[in-house]
């Protein structure tokens, strides 16, 4: 009977009924009658299985078992498709058999297959014989997953790993459990796995506040995005991300080592609760369809460049966005922000971009300035200060336009037929301004208002970035429901802000539509995806140049289009610790632009508070201090001991600036984190699995930053290795297979390291990125055990839309250090040097770390030039030991090199 999978051609396999009589009789049981009035659904059978050999494909017909009626009438058959859209991404979609269903459009999230290409092969089990259970396997022939649905009653699936067996996703129901069956009504989905929850790390799932980067067990993450303070911890916040990542611990054949680790994506922007217990994880969905991605892997970094290969990869940053900004609600008028600046460079802390807040805005209008506090003749004259500065300035939009007929954007926006629908005419909500409409940017004409409204008014003020909140969409109102639809109040009731509240609570309501008769339901947790990638749009066709975009409510892909924060948070130690894994997940998510508000948004900061969140802040990716109006100003300048910390760690940011910018050119390349894990580059060491108080800056800057009150000392974790210290690199830390440490940190210290196996290329500190630009580089190059480091340094005009691209207004430098015998060689490898060159940016200076100590004249150091510029062959050559005594340090200095000029040196050490 197992000839009837048979699927070598265009054929329809039917599953006779007496089919299902030779599975386990335990498989067929009914669950218990006391259950029966309860149970959410009873799952479904396989009725047909169709393989359509040009398409690639596998497709089962899928067959209620019984009706229940709880959260709606089943739908009674389902299409069920499993593809490989290459070899490391395996689709499988279930949706209804008979009736169109929502799914986000390919217009918001393209994600074209590319399954066309890839030859499937089926694997048939239990051939010839009545077996316990029937099965079907789909792979491809280079992938390391397998696909296998299993003809049980309900039918189940599973996907394992060919090369382990290991199983990742396991959707085979208990037959005793219905929590475990798939549900699938009109407004309510359950899918549930279960899970190896002693070797199952899971990670992701938001966004919501925590206090551990790893998932707990026993709690329920709600998805829909909601204008909730960030300061709530475990409350759904302003972004819906249902996508995770799962990290395992070896098994105990060996057969999956340590930090295997795979990807899953639920796509569907749809509410839902995503119940984790440990051992099992539920979706409970309020409508779409299950539309699952599984990325092999099988390590974090390939799993992030596979999941944003198919949302996007993130948006490539303009190099002053990662200088330091500094914003607050309250700013009174111009010569506040004036006084600001001028404090900042008086301090000597560095000060990249001035940001304000709504009290720029006349009454809070979008596109206008207070005539006031804030007129346009002054705030022109004060942007012109800054660009004359080398700074930059980003102001604030919200998406609600003021709903008042003297104020000409309304009025266009009225004109052009764009704002959101609730029966019939434009939907009314209230924000700051009061009442407001909202701009549908599903609507194809919203581009050309909101790009208009844009240009209109950075013609008249040159703001050089845009901020765009309240995006959840954010309603001072909540609508009462309309009682002739389920979409206001639907019968299954995600746990909204912790509390079971209505979906239309402090938002616009479900049952208002968008372009094309989308509802709000379906579309609500997009609204800040398509604000952004409208507003990007509009930034590269006004400037030409690469946008930067400050956005709170994200979705799937909005890291394409937006750099993100965390929103508001408080100004607590609890709120300081759980920025770290905020800004984790963001990177996760695609989103690798993020960093929380330094020395806290809401309430009133300490000075010592300030001063620790500033050495941690520094390493944010996105660096901004930033608080609301009825707390107390915080500005880095206002206590010696913030300002004295500020300027140490700022200064060792924008020695850093060159890591940063190359480490997103690899996120927009790659999809790689900048922030991340400490299992992204030590996945063997399960140990890492479990840290959510430090990270790692690309590959290999360990941030290990004081998050308590009154600590002079920080816990800390080194994964194996040699690390020095970025502020004394005579200062290092040596672990042999892994080890925690306690760190010396005063008041005035962040323990900030480099581990062995790495390359900095360096620059001087500055007040601005552009003055940090013009400095020589300096080469830190840390020798591995295995003595090879590596590094690399991607350079532009920092602006350009083409980035890497085929105008070759870009270099990149590779940059490699082996230690053989007693010379340690220093190489480059240059591509499109020639824009490095017509630049003049010079190598002055490499400092090599880590030649384990010999017995040697430290004063008969050597530097043999094999290639380079002839000025090398001019420079010194210093040898000492570190504080350790454990290891030589050699400099080598006045090198005059130019970067954009491949060089081999070898430095003679005996």
């Amino acid at each position: 009977m197992a000839t009837r999978w048979r699927t070598e051609t265009a054929t329809t396999i039917i599953t006779p009924l007496p089919l299902l009589f030779c599975i386990c009789v335990s498989l067929i049981l009914c669950p218990a009658s006391s259950s029966e009035a309860t149970a959410v659904g009873y799952g479904y059978t396989i009725s047909t299985v169709n393989n359509y050999p040009i398409n690639y494909s596998l497709t089962a017909n899928l067959n209620l078992i019984k009706p229940s009626s709880v959260f709606g009438p089943d739908i009674p058959h389902l299409s069920l498709t499993a593809s490989f859209e290459n070899k490391d991404r395996l689709r499988v979609r279930i949706t209804d058999s008979n009736d169109q269903r929502w799914e986000i459009p390919q217009e918001v999230i393209p994600r074209g297959s590319s399954s066309q290409y890839y030859p499937f092969r089926f694997l048939n089990s239990n051939q010839g014989s009545c077996q316990p259970k029937h099965s079907l396997s789909l792979t491809h022939p280079n992938s390391d997953l397998i696909f296998t649905l299993r003809n049980t009653t309900p039918f189940g699936f599973t996907v394992s790993r060919k090369s382990s067996n290991d199983v990742l996703f396991n959707a085979a129901p208990n037959p005793s459990n219905p929590e475990t069956f798939l549900v699938f009504k009109d407004q309510y989905l359950q899918l549930s796995s279960s899970l190896q929850a002693q070797r199952a790390s899971l990670y992701g799932l938001g966004e919501h506040t925590k206090s551990s980067f790893k998932l707990q067990p026993n709690q329920t993450l709600t998805l829909w995005n909601a204008d909730t303070p960030s300061a709530d911890l475990d409350l759904n916040l302003y972004g819906s991300h249902p996508f995770y990542l799962d990290v395992r611990s070896p098994s105990d054949d060996g057969r999956v080592k340590a930090g295997t680790t795979h990807g899953v994506l639920l796509l569907n922007s749809n509410g839902m609760d995503i119940v984790y217990g440990g051992d099992r994880i539920t979706y409970k969905v309020i409508g779409g369809v299950f539309d699952l991605y599984f990325f092999a892997g099988s390590s974090p970094e390939l799993v992030l460049e596979q999941y944003t290969e198919l949302i996007g990869r993130p948006a490539p940053m303009p190099y002053w966005s990662f200088g330091f900004h500094q914003c607050r609600w309250g700013y009174k008028n111009v010569s506040d922000l004036q006084g600001v600046v001028a404090n900042y460079a008086k301090a000597g802390i560095p000060l990249e971009v001035m940001w304000t807040d709504i009290d720029y805005m006349d009454a809070f209008k979008d596109f206008t300035v207070d005539p006031i506090n804030f007129p346009l003749d002054r705030m022109k004259s004060f942007v012109d200060s800054l660009h004359r500065n080398g700074q930059k300035y980003v102001l604030i939009l919200d998406p609600g336009i003021s709903v008042n007929k003297t104020y000409a954007t309304y009025v266009r926006g009225l004109q052009a037929d764009v704002y959101i629908k609730r029966n019939g005419v434009n939907y009314l909500g209230v924000v700051w301004p009061g009442p407001v409409y909202y701009p549908d940017f599903l609507n194809p004409r919203s581009q050309a208002f909101w790009g208009g409204e844009i240009k209109l008014f950075r013609d008249l003020l040159p703001f050089d970035g845009l901020w765009i909140d309240m995006n959840e969409l954010s309603n001072f109102n909540t609508s009462t429901p309309n009682p002739s639809s389920d979409l206001d109040n639907p019968p299954y009731k995600i746990n909204n802000s912790g509390a079971l509240k209505s979906i239309n609570y402090r938002t616009v309501p479900a049952t208002s539509l968008h372009f094309g008769n989308i509802t709000e339901y379906n579309a609500h947790s997009l609204y800040g995806l398509l604000e952004a990638k409208a507003t990007n749009k509009a930034l590269v066709d006004i400037t030409g140049k690469r946008p930067f975009i400050l956005s709170r409510s994200t979705f799937v892909s909005s890291g394409k289009y937006t750099a993100h924060w965390t929103g508001d948070n408080a100004a607590t130690w609890n709120d300081l610790a759980y920025s770290v894994p905020s800004i984790l997940n963001s990177g996760l998510f695609g989103i690798p632009m993020v960093g929380a508000d330094i020395c806290g948004f809401g309430g009133d900061t300490t000075e010592e508070l300030c001063r620790r969140w500033i050495q941690l802040g520094a390493f944010y990716p996105f660096a901004r201090d930033h608080s609301e109006i009825n707390s107390i100003r915080q500005e880095l300048y206002l206590w010696d001991s913030v300002a004295s910390s500020a300027r140490k760690v700022l200064g060792l940011r924008y020695r850093l600036l060159p890591y940063f910018y190359t480490l997103m050119y690899e996120a927009h390349t790659k999809g790689t984190p900048i922030a991340r894990p400490l299992f992204f580059s030590f996945p063997e060491d399960v140990t890492t699995y479990e840290i959510s108080s430090q990270f790692l800056v690309g590959k290999g800057v360990l941030v290990s930053p004081v998050l308590q009150s009154g600590a002079t000392t920080v816990g800390a974790y080194f994964p194996k290795g040699t690390w020095f210290d970025l502020f004394n690199l005579s200062n290092s830390v040596s672990a042999k297979s892994g080890k925690h440490v306690t760190l010396d940190a005063p008041s005035d210290h962040i323990n900030v390291h480099v581990g062995e196996g790495n390359i900095l290329a360096l620059q001087g500190e500055a007040m601005t990125t552009e003055a940090a630009r013009k400095t020589a580089f300096q080469l830190v190059v840390v020798i591995s055990s295995s003595g090879n480091s590596y590094g690399q340094v991607y350079l532009d005009d920092g602006e350009a839309l083409d980035i890497a691209g085929v105008k070759d207004q870009w270099t990149l430098v590779n940059f490699y250090g082996t230690l053989h015998n007693n010379s340690v060689f220093v190489t480059s490898k240059v591509t499109n040097g020639r824009f490095a060159l017509d630049k003049g940016w010079i190598i002055d200076k490499v400092t090599v770390l880590g030649i384990p100590k010999r017995r040697m004249d430290l004063a008969r150091g050597k530097l043999n030039v094999e290639k380079g510029t002839n000025s090398m062959r001019k420079a010194a050559v210093k040898t000492h030991f570190d504080s350790s005594s454990q290891f030589d340090i050699v400099e080598v200095s006045k090198l005059s090199q130019l970067i954009g000029e491949e060089f081999k040196l070898e430095i003679e050490i005996r």
